[in-house]
C-alpha cells in the first residue's frame, strides 16, 4: 500500500509540473499573438477590397431588386 501512495504522490507532481509547463507556453503564444497578431501567419484570409465601380454596379443591382419588390408589393395591394 505505500508504494502505491508514494507512486500516486509522483503522478501528482509530475502532473502538476505538466500543468505548469502548459501555462508557461500559453503565456509565451499569448505573448507572440499580442506582437504578431492572431491572423499573422495562421494563413487566414485577408479582407477583400471591393473598387468604386464595383461597389457601384452593386448598389444598382440592390436598387433594381428593390424597385421590383416595391413594385410587386404595389401590384398586390
Amino acid at each position: 500500500m505505500a508504494n502505491l501512495t508514494g507512486t500516486l504522490h509522483q503522478l501528482r507532481a509530475q502532473r502538476s509540473m505538466a500543468q505548469r509547463q502548459v501555462e508557461k507556453l500559453d503565456e509565451a503564444i499569448a505573448a507572440i499573438e499580442g506582437l504578431v497578431g492572431k491572423s499573422g501567419s495562421s494563413g487566414a484570409p485577408r479582407k477583400r477590397v471591393l473598387s468604386a465601380a464595383g461597389r457601384r454596379r452593386i448598389a444598382l443591382a440592390q436598387k433594381a431588386r428593390w424597385a421590383k419588390f416595391k413594385a410587386q408589393q404595389r401590384k398586390a395591394a
